[in-house]
């Protein structure tokens, strides 16, 4: 770990700073990404020579969905540990992302004000950060289809990503989801595999869902038995052909019990013991990031004891599962960003009884993708069943938004669904949604990437939140 002062070094961080506050007086954005951009052509070893500098290295966290939530998990455990972690917390997730991160946890010498490294990655900038960055841990939390104008087909993201598993320490540690077979099957390609799962039959759907991405064996291309199945793709299975099967856990929740929109209790299982957890934030999938949060945090030296407790202070991340107090009115906001993610958030919130004034926002920007046939994918028609079958009290008109609103309302008319408002503007769409919200009652936002920052801004503006570069 080199302390020695390095002039380039030093000027590309001054050359960082300066970026970040032009970004923010000038209101182009939170400054989590253009001063990466600048330092690193200030010196292109910036990243690499900061990542050095931290005493206990860096862990980085990937996968299709969770990983800012994740991410935050984790360093919510660490605070409460002790241990001071710098992340880029906004979601600035590429390299420069990463690299702006540490700038700024840095002194103008180069010294870091924290200890370790917590980054999420994007999937596809995996190996050019695992390439500079100093990672002794890197998590694989699922792969689903996502973005196919981005990454292509899901076994060549899995490549991509086990690709940067040769620049890890010998002694470094890759986390995997032993429920998705694709990233299980990654274990295969290092040394040092940690596997976390979900262990609770009562949860079965009963069948893979028509979006299910990897049905087949990623070892030799049989159709995969599943015994049981969580979401997706996830649960438990194995192939007949080659023996291929859900990995031993070393870390596993188990007795599983929901409390509506209020949190989930699990029973967590560790190589340190057992204990039960309570965390604020509901869902099966975020028992499923829980699970992740808890087993980088493990491998990293913490007690058990310190992340029950992390994870039970944890509120939330921006935007991905956040509720936002608008007056006498709450805003709760989850994105959705594929089927897979966008089925449980209907399964966990819209089939029951409380999600009575719901406003879906689509955008099919860069950062969103720009290929929305995903939407027929989505299985609202489990919403038509529910209502059928008395398992709800009525549903309610969906207000829609976004870029691509008229897209949104077809697919809603098609599933039978009722359609309200149809408003474009995001922020006219959040406005008009929020004052159609009986007072004590609770708006569900469901946008896409950039229609949840529009949305989120307009909610700073309206003084009922903070900047999304402020981590409070």
């Amino acid at each position: 770990m080199s302390s020695e002062f390095d002039p380039r070094l030093s000027a590309a961080i001054l050359a960082a700073r300066s970026a970040q506050i032009a970004s923010r007086t000038l209101k182009t954005g939170g400054g989590s990404t253009m001063p990466g951009v600048v330092a690193r052509r200030v010196d292109p070893k910036v990243l690499t020579k900061l990542s050095q500098r931290l005493p206990m290295g860096s862990a980085a966290i990937t996968g299709t969905n969770g990983k800012t939530t994740t991410t935050r998990m984790v360093s919510k455990i660490l605070q409460t540990a002790g241990v001071r972690a710098v992340n880029n917390s906004t979601g600035a997730n590429l390299v420069t992302g990463v690299t702006a991160a540490l700038v700024s946890d840095s002194s103008v010498s180069g010294k870091p004000a924290s200890e370790m490294g917590l980054f999420e990655v994007d999937e596809a900038s995996v190996p050019k950060v695992a390439a500079e960055a100093d990672l002794k841990l890197l998590a694989v939390l699922n792969l689903f289809r996502d973005q196919l104008d981005r990454y292509g087909e899901l076994a060549y993201t899995g490549k991509v990503i086990a690709s940067a598993f040769v620049d890890l320490p010998p002694d470094g540690t890759v986390v995997l989801n032993a429920d998705d077979p694709l990233v299980a099957s990654l274990g295969r390609s290092t040394a040092k595999a940690v596997y976390y799962g979900v262990d609770e039959p009562n949860l079965d759907t009963g069948r893979l869902q028509h979006v299910a991405d990897s049905k087949d064996c990623p070892v030799c291309g049989t159709a995969l038995d599943y015994e049981t199945v969580y979401m997706g793709h996830v649960g438990l299975y194995g192939c007949g052909n080659c023996g291929f099967s859900r990995p031993e856990l070393q870390y596993r929740a188990s007795r599983v019990r929901f409390d509506g929109a209020r949190g989930t209790e699990f029973l967590l299982s560790t190589p340190k013991g057992e204990a039960e957890v309570r965390i604020e934030i509901p869902g099966l999938y975020n028992v499923y990031n829980a699970l992740a949060a808890a087993a980088v945090a493990g491998e990293s030296g913490v007690a058990l004891g310190e992340i029950v407790r992390g994870l039970g202070e944890f509120g939330g991340a921006f935007g991905r599962v956040e509720r936002v107090k608008a007056g006498d009115r709450e805003a709760f906001l989850l994105l959705i960003k594929n089927p897979v993610g966008f089925n449980e958030i209907l399964r966990t919130f819209v089939t029951g009884a409380d999600a009575r004034n719901v406003l879906i926002a689509i955008n099919d920007n860069d950062a969103d993708g720009r290929d929305v046939s995903w939407l027929w994918d989505v299985d609202f028609e489990m919403l038509a069943d529910a209502k059928s079958e008395g398992r709800t009290n009525g549903l309610p008109p969906f207000m829609v938004s976004g870029i691509r609103a008229d897209d949104m309302a077809v697919r809603l008319k098609y599933a039978e669904l009722p359609v309200g408002s149809v408003v474009p503007d995001r922020k006219k769409a959040i406005r008009e949604a929020l004052a159609a919200t009986p007072p004590g009652e609770t708006l569900y936002v469901l946008p896409t990437y950039t229609a949840m920052l529009e949305i989120r801004q307009t909610l700073s503006e309206l003084g009922y939140t903070h900047p999304f570069w402020e981590d409070k």
